[in-house]
């Protein structure tokens, strides 16, 4: 039987219209009382038909890009900005704002669902991966919300993303082409997604060449210049070190250049270096870093563009869009052409 908003106020001992408050976020209601009807309500497994039927009738014209602003690496770098640049540029000239919100995971009433969502405040939400939980995304898709997930999620969401499985393949193909008999993958944490993306790819192509893929060439840990350094100098002090490296980020490659200037490795004849993302460093290292470009300002684009078809009522023919990388050589891996 479904349950209604008599059957809250009933177990929670309240009247209806304070239910009816508690939902609206009103500030005649306590925290205290606040906190016990939202239980409840989750308790109960309770959505009011009501909600779903106002947010698909007003509109506030804002939409929210939701960070944990917990992790600096969702917001401070390049690639956060650029995102931003991409969805503005496609619902800016129809007339929808663009706010940042934090989700705030620490109290229920901070939570970007109470805020935003069944308030009202927003129109459709962008985020990644690491805010949109499969938990997130059944609540939403319950609520029968427009949101964008950057990053690959499970039916219905709809997501974009940078083909991360095709980036690992290009730069393993690319140090093969160039000469180099065997490629090492240093980065990344061994169950996240990005990881498990990548990896694959780089893994399809040494197996298409007939290269094995071996385990301990395949290095996790933090995508920064520290974890890529002590994974260098592993891999390069070994008894049988690689010919060449793909590295997860920028910075672990960076620390990949610091270990084999120590060791006195020549880049690129002794050790072929290639690393995902352009930014900040693939440029000005030396030598200058091949590097895939992942463009996350057309990210953004794709993101706004595939929202604001689902707020137009437009179906799209496709739940997710994937970005195809662009490969820039330099040359910290151009062995063969010497």
């Amino acid at each position: 039987m479904k349950v209604t908003i008599k059957d809250i106020a009933q177990a929670a001992g309240v009247a209806k219209s304070t239910v009816s408050k508690v939902m609206n976020d009103s500030p005649k209601i306590s925290e205290e009382t606040k906190s016990r009807v939202r239980d409840i309500i989750k308790q109960m497994n309770y959505t009011p038909s009501s909600i779903a039927t106002g947010l698909a009738r007003q509109s506030s014209y804002t939409i929210a890009l939701l960070i944990d602003m917990s992790k600096e690496s969702e917001f401070l770098n390049q690639f956060f900005y650029n995102i931003i640049g991409g969805v503005e540029s496609v619902i800016g000239p129809l007339k929808y704002e663009l706010t940042i919100a934090n989700i705030q995971h620490d109290h229920a009433e901070g939570h970007f669902l109470h805020r935003l969502v069944l308030n009202k405040r927003v129109d459709g939400i962008i985020a990644n991966t690491s805010v949109l939980t499969p938990e997130l995304c059944a609540e939403l898709n319950k609520l029968q919300f427009p949101y964008i997930s950057i990053g690959e999620i499970s039916p219905p969401g709809s997501w974009v993303d940078c083909d991360n499985e095709l980036g690992g393949a290009m730069l393993t193909g690319h140090l093969l082409e160039q000469g180099y008999s065997s490629v090492a993958f240093i980065g990344g944490q061994k169950d996240e997604p990005l990881f498990l993306r990548r990896a694959a790819g780089y893994g399809k192509v040494l197996r298409q060449a007939g290269l094995p893929v071996r385990g301990d060439w395949i290095i996790n840990g933090r995508s920064d210049e520290e974890d890529g350094y002590k994974a260098a100098l592993h891999l390069l002090q070994s008894a049988d070190p690689p010919e060449s490296v793909v590295c997860i980020s920028n910075y672990s490659a960076f620390g990949v250049l610091k270990a084999a200037r120590e060791l006195g490795v020549q880049v690129p004849s002794q050790l072929g270096i290639a690393t995902f993302d352009e930014y900040p460093l693939s440029p000005y290292t030396t030598p200058p870093l091949t590097s895939l470009n992942m463009d996350t300002f057309q990210l953004g684009v794709s993101a706004g563009r595939l929202l604001m078809d689902k707020l137009g009522t437009i179906a799209s023919a496709v739940s997710g869009r994937l970005l195809e990388p662009e490969l820039i050589p330099r040359l910290s891996s151009m062995r063969g052409s010497k």
